[in-house]
């Protein structure tokens, strides 16, 4: 299976696709993604990008039952995380939390490998769900990085980003 990272291009629009409802399904659904997400969370706390996250396990906890909340609803499970988004649109809000954190292209490639590691271990799902919802990540994580190698800084707009339904 081939996950592959494509490289983000400042100031181009991006297009994603939310990931496949049957990629939920296929995991288990909210408890499948939540088996997935918190062993993605673990091996996070581990990486070179932990310094992102709360270094309190309990704070740590929170973000991991958080944001797997995101990514339950996003792959087409219940309304979970509507409470966070205080009324903005799911993908936007996640964008909207990643302005505080100056995020280059190497975190991005960090946060990213570390999520191949955790979808590697799936067992029982079809490559082209996983691919699916690789393709959202690699996609919508451009969207994210906001620190460039020549010292520049960019907010992605989110009006630029096209969600294709």
């Amino acid at each position: 299976m081939s996950l592959e990272i494509t490289p983000v291009v400042k100031g181009e629009a991006v297009v994603f696709k939310n990931p496949a409802k049957e990629f939920y399904e296929a995991v288990g659904g909210e408890e499948g993604m939540k088996k997935l997400m918190y062993s993605f969370y673990d091996k996070i706390y581990e990486s070179d990008i932990a310094h992102f996250f709360p270094q309190d396990e309990e704070e740590f906890e929170k973000v991991k039952v958080k944001n797997s909340k995101f990514f339950i609803q996003i792959c087409g499970g219940p309304k979970v995380y509507e409470d966070e988004a205080k009324g903005m649109e799911l993908n936007e809000y996640m964008i909207r939390l990643h302005d505080d954190f100056s995020i280059n292209e190497k975190a991005r490639i960090e946060w990213l490998g570390t999520m191949r590691e955790a979808l590697n271990e799936l067992e029982g799902v079809d490559e082209e769900l996983i691919e699916s919802f690789w393709n959202y990540l690699d996609n919508f994580s451009k969207l994210t990085v906001n620190t460039f190698s020549d010292g520049s800084t960019y907010y992605a707009a989110y009006t630029q980003a096209k969600e294709v339904k």
